[in-house]
């Protein structure tokens, strides 16, 4: 058989008949002789193409080895910048937080001390202000001190001396200073003093101190009007100073006392200010020991709306900042802002300045001077924090008179960062010049070997072209892609039944020669389906096929059928169109990027992974039979080898890209239109055809995109078309959604807004249950959050019963309106920012991070949304029917009957992992981490609970909180689950797992006995279902598809093998996974999926995920042990990369 003759043998099994007569009408003496081959140009040419790649090649790797080692040194170094920064926040955030923790602790604790007196002073019937006894004080003010947090403060206790009062001051000092002194004589110890001599040095009456000679002064009594403010009271009781006791000293006569207690006079409120604070040598009358900047708390005694006395506490700031107590505190600079000056007057040194400076580490703090002396370089990395604002208002105030609010700004040094700069920079740029160094070694003499075969290949190359050449002569090929321009084939589609009953006559089809077919497969969809409720699937395939019908419509592009996930499509028929291929070319490329667009912007709606999916497309060019398949459910469809080609350029495809065969590319290429398309770099195997050249039709996002083409020469307006229209087709409003915000945003954001837009129904029902209140001013609840979860650890609030809502019809009329419930801007804006936040607060590990826990979210929502198939109220549907929600609240143990236990739920599987260090927690407890030491077990779960709920408790959460629970036992019940919920994720603690083993075994016997009737209560099977719930979720993806559970498998082995690597486990995972994931489903996952079928709350999802389980299991027991290799593999490559 000749070659002519072959051919034509081919063409006869795919084609038409015309098509066959029109190849059979030439004869090969018609067709022009081959052109002669130039072969020695080609090869030399070849040749000098390889030595300018080779040059080329030697530059890059040269400019390459010199950016990487420069960039390897500047991200390392910018590493350490970086870690530097976040360690110094974290520290300073700390020390402020202590530090503002601890001023507020002064203020409150001298605030309960002047209640105390005040109360005192009260009960006892014997003495009235200003004349009070305060027995046991120095014992007292001891007890205050410790409250304080500080080593040596002093405390004076000062009454209210009106004048009217001065003339019995003198007796009442007199009657009550001995019992005073041997007070505190008894508590503090000796003075050295006897009483008798303390007696002689107290002066009676409200005094000054006047002229001294340097060891002692006179005691001038007040004579001006008004009030005094005499000490009555000093702890420590404290030596004589110039020769006098300090009780009855005028207080009023230091500037920053007389104006704070103007200040307190007007407002009752507290008040600070800075002052030198003095200490005297023990045992001498006189000389100062040394001088002190501090500051004294002025508090007010107030009775009956009246100012009566006032406490005074000084303290020095030197002291607060060594009793921090803050673990791996290194030179760090805390400057005091005062918003008043820091003196009134007495002291010159202080009046001119604002700030005051000290240095301060674990071994203390220094005072380094009344100014700003941190290092202007670590501006940027201030950590601020206002520590004292009593919040007067200042127009109480009279001119001149200031209530400073104090900021601490914390900022680092130089020492302190030069603890985070190590060699690393230098020696990996070192390592990463010598693997390029042996790398370019190993290409050279790579180089050598393959230059020998390159030659040999080419000779090869050649002699095939040639003879390709003289196989398919110049005219026969031009005549192959000839077409015949046919009349419209409509007629007779417009009668599909002929004038008859359906079921005779000649059938309803014609033959379309000029036609192209577009096969459009989404990949990924069969694994992201398996992962999701049938209403999502629905939702996914209308919003995209919608998207490309539209789309369709505008390309006079017909659209076939859908067969599954794969969108049919076709152009040239009914009507034919001498632009079908571009038609359908341009079609594709709107496909793809509606695709993209579209499932960008239903990840928030739809969940994780949605934005993974990509669409796999395939065109084929040719001629089709179409018509009417007359029956049963009639409808219109293509035959013909043209549908065979397409489906098989789709599914040989890839991921976003457009594969279109050689015909179809010839067809582009005959009307002008090449640039589209770019071959293939291998060729395909197409089952009933062999070995195929292919081609890539380039879309919008590939560079040298589409030149203008001439619209000169033969091409009428239609042909014309520049390229760049098909670049730069719109993108109409109704093709996809608004995603210009979504393109925006980073796949976290859109995760979080997915876990948005899954928690607001739950927070619509839970406030449409108590009848859409909302109170974010109970104060008594605010109590109670301050003091829930406090005194123990998370573990120990763990209990085996949770005492869920009751069903109540009378809430019935309320759920059904929770669509209309408008949870509020500030309430869902406070939810997306607790939602941003906890996902930060998610490592960047390989398995525990954030994607995961939203995975493990999707998997709870459609639980959830299967236990109640028919409970359209629960929260996660739409409707309710009262007849439903009673059968299915016995039906689900109560679990629907409470919108807040779903809430829960779900809220736990987002926050079950926040923090998790990728490591497990026996290696937590065997590392002694800071978490380990105060949880001992169960580390990681505790830890994320602690900082979730801490972290929910914040001020700026309030309104969501409000939204969740408005009671007490709504906030305990919250609570408890999140707790339950969150522990049950903890699978590898023997002990639970056995006490949850226990309790399912008795919860569901079949004839529990009395001592089980507790256990085998509603109450007691809920939480067992929830525990079991969460548990099934958080390894949902060994219950889901293959592909699904390969990738989650994956990176749980690259999290454990990091880990490995990084020392923090003692055996290699790579030797045991294999039998460790069949050990894991055989004793963990399909129990747990056959519990979830046996507990009978689950309807369809629980075969659903046994099935997969065991498939699972089957296919790895099959490809395991070769997977792991391949994660071995994968790993070294990443740590190549990196």
């Amino acid at each position: 058989m000749t070659i002519a003759s072959k051919h034509k043998g081919d063409r006869s099994s795919v084609g038409s008949n015309a098509g066959i007569s029109q190849f059979d009408s030439s004869t090969s003496e018609d067709a022009p002789e081959p052109v002669e081959y130039a072969a020695p140009a080609v090869a030399e040419e070849e040749e000098k193409a390889v030595a300018r790649s080779k040059l080329f090649f030697f530059f890059v790797l040269v400019l390459a080895v010199s950016g990487t080692a420069a960039a390897t040194y500047l991200l390392t170094e910018s590493g350490e910048s970086n870690d530097f920064q976040a360690g110094f926040a974290g520290l300073g955030s700390e020390v402020s937080t202590v530090a503002g923790q601890k001023v507020d602790q002064m203020f409150s604790a001298l605030d309960s001390y002047s209640l105390f007196i005040s109360s005192e002073a009260r009960a006892n019937q014997n003495s009235s202000w200003p004349f009070v006894n305060i027995p046991d004080f120095s014992l007292k003010s001891e007890k205050i001190t410790a409250l304080v947090g500080l080593e040596s403060p002093q405390i004076f206790i000062c009454p209210v001396l009106r004048e009217k009062e001065r003339e019995l001051w003198p007796s009442f000092i007199l009657e009550s200073s001995p019992v005073y002194y041997q007070e505190s004589i008894e508590n503090e110890g000796s003075k050295n003093l006897t009483i008798e001599e303390m007696m002689s040095m107290t002066v009676p009456y409200a005094w000054y101190y006047g002229d001294y000679d340097g060891f002692s002064a006179s005691a001038e009594k007040i004579e001006r009007p008004g009030p005094v403010l005499p000490l009555l009271y000093a702890y420590p009781l404290g030596f004589p100073f110039l020769g006098k006791m300090a009780r009855s000293l005028d207080m009023l006569g230091f500037v920053e006392t007389a104006n704070q207690f103007q200040t307190t006079s007007l407002t009752l409120r507290p008040s600070l200010s800075f002052a030198q604070i003095v200490a005297t040598k023990e045992g001498a009358g006189a000389g100062l020991d040394q001088i002190e900047i501090g500051s004294q708390i002025l508090q007010p005694i107030v009775e009956a709306g009246i100012l009566v006395g006032v406490i005074l506490l000084k303290f020095v700031w030197v002291e607060f900042f060594q009793n921090l107590h803050i673990d791996g505190l290194t030179e760090t600079i805390a400057v005091l802002r005062s918003s008043c000056e820091l003196g009134y007057g007495d002291f010159d040194q202080l009046a001119s300045s604002r700030d005051l400076s000290y240095s301060i580490d674990t071994s203390g703090a220094v005072f380094l001077g009344m100014l700003d002396a941190h290092n202007p370089k670590y501006d940027d990395l201030v950590v601020s924090r206002v520590v004292v604002d009593v919040n007067i208002d200042e127009g109480k105030l009279p001119d001149g008179v200031c209530v400073p609010t104090v900021t601490l700004d914390l900022y680092p040094t130089e020492e302190l960062e030069e603890t985070f700069h190590t060699s690393k920079p230098k020696i990996y740029t070192v390592a990463v010049v010598a693997i390029f160094a042996f790398t370019s070694l190993v290409f050279l003499l790579y180089d050598h070997f393959v230059g020998k075969r390159q030659r040999k290949f080419m000779d090869r190359v050649v002699r095939q072209d040639q003879i390709v050449c003289n196989v398919f002569p110049t005219a026969i090929r031009n005549r192959l892609y000839g077409r015949e321009k046919e009349g419209s084939q409509l007629d007779n589609l417009l009668d599909p039944l002929g004038g008859g009953d359906g079921t005779g006559g000649a059938p309803l089809a014609d033959l379309f020669p000029e036609t192209t077919v577009v096969f459009a497969d989404i990949s990924g969809f069969t694994a992201w389906a398996s992962a999701r409720e049938p209403a999502q699937v629905f939702v996914l395939l209308e919003t995209i096929y919608g998207a490309f019908d539209r789309r369709a419509y505008r390309h006079s592009v017909f659209k076939v059928e859908t067969v599954g996930d794969c969108y049919v499509a076709v152009a040239g028929l009914p009507e034919p169109d001498k632009d079908h291929v571009m038609a359908v070319c341009r079609f594709a490329r709107d496909c793809v990027r509606i695709m993209q667009d579209t499932t960008m912007k239903l990840e928030v709606s739809l969940g994780p992974e949605t934005s993974e999916l990509d669409l796999r497309v395939g065109i084929h060019s040719g001629q089709v039979t179409a018509g009417v398949l007359r029956g049963e459910r009639s409808r219109f469809q293509l035959f013909g080898d043209t549908m065979n080609t397409a489906a098989r350029m789709e599914s040989t495809s890839a991921r976003n890209r457009i594969q279109v065969s050689q015909v179809t590319a010839d067809l582009l290429s005959a009307s002008g239109h090449s640039a589209w398309v770019a071959p293939r770099n291998k060729t395909i195997l197409v089952k009933g055809k062999g070995q195929m050249q292919t081609y890539w039709l380039k879309t919008k996002s590939e560079e040298g995109l589409y030149p203008s083409e001439s619209k000169s020469g033969m091409h009428n307006a239609a042909d014309t078309l520049t390229e760049s229209s098909f670049a730069t087709s719109t993108r109409e409003a109704d093709d996809t959604a608004d995603v210009s915000g979504i393109e925006a945003m980073s796949k976290a954001e859109r995760l979080v807004e997915w876990n948005v837009e899954v928690l607001s129904p739950l927070l619509q029902q839970i406030i449409a249950s108590r009848g859409g209140t909302v109170d974010t001013d109970d104060q008594s609840l605010s109590r109670h959050e301050a003091t829930i979860g406090t005194g123990e650890t998370v573990l120990e609030e763990f209990v085996p019963i949770i005492p869920l809502k009751r069903f109540d019809a009378g809430d019935l009329s309320k759920r059904q309106k929770a669509s209309s419930i408008d949870i509020g801007e500030v309430a869902i804006s406070q939810l997306r920012s607790y939602l941003a936040n906890v996902a930060s607060m998610y490592q960047d590990n390989a398995f525990h991070n954030f994607e995961h826990a939203s995975h493990v979210t999707a998997s709870v929502k459609k639980l959830l949304t299967r236990i109640v198939h028919v409970d359209h109220g629960n929260g996660l549907r739409t409707s309710t029917r009262e007849v439903d929600l009673v059968d299915m609240a016995g039906h689900s143990y109560g679990i629907t009957s409470d919108p807040l236990t779903q809430f829960s739920v779900v809220f736990s599987a987002i926050i079950h992992d926040m923090d998790h260090p990728g490591v497990p927690n026996a290696q937590l407890v065997k590392e002694k981490t800071r978490n380990a030491q105060i949880f001992k077990k169960s580390v990681a779960e505790q830890n994320s609970v602690e900082l979730a709920w801490g972290m929910l408790m914040g001020d700026e959460y309030k309104a969501l909180r409000a939204c969740i629970y408005q009671t007490e036992d709504d906030l305990r019940r919250f609570r408890q689950l999140v707790v339950n919920t969150v522990m049950a994720t903890d699978i590898v603690d023997k002990e639970l797992q056995a006490l949850r083993k226990s309790r399912w075994e008795t919860a569901f016997a079949d004839a529990p006995t009395n001592q089980d009737v507790a256990l085998s209560s509603d109450d007691c099977k809920a939480t067992i279902v929830i525990e079991h719930l969460i548990q099934a979720s958080d390894v949902s993806h060994t219950m889901q598809h293959w592909h699904i559970y390969k990738s989650w498998n994956q990176k749980f082995f690259m999290e454990c093998y990091a880990a490995y690597k990084a020392g923090r486990a003692e055996s290699d995972p790579s030797e045991t996974w294999y039998k460790g994931e069949l050990g894991f489903f055989d004793f963990y996952v399909i129990p747990l999926a056959k519990k979830l079928g046996s507990c009978g709350v689950f309807g369809v999802s629980s075969h659903e995920y046994l099935n997969y389980a065991q498939n699972n299991r089957d296919e790895w027991a099959r490809e395991g042990e070769k997977m792991v290799l391949e994660y071995l593999a994968k790993y070294k490559d990443m740590k190549k990369q990196k």
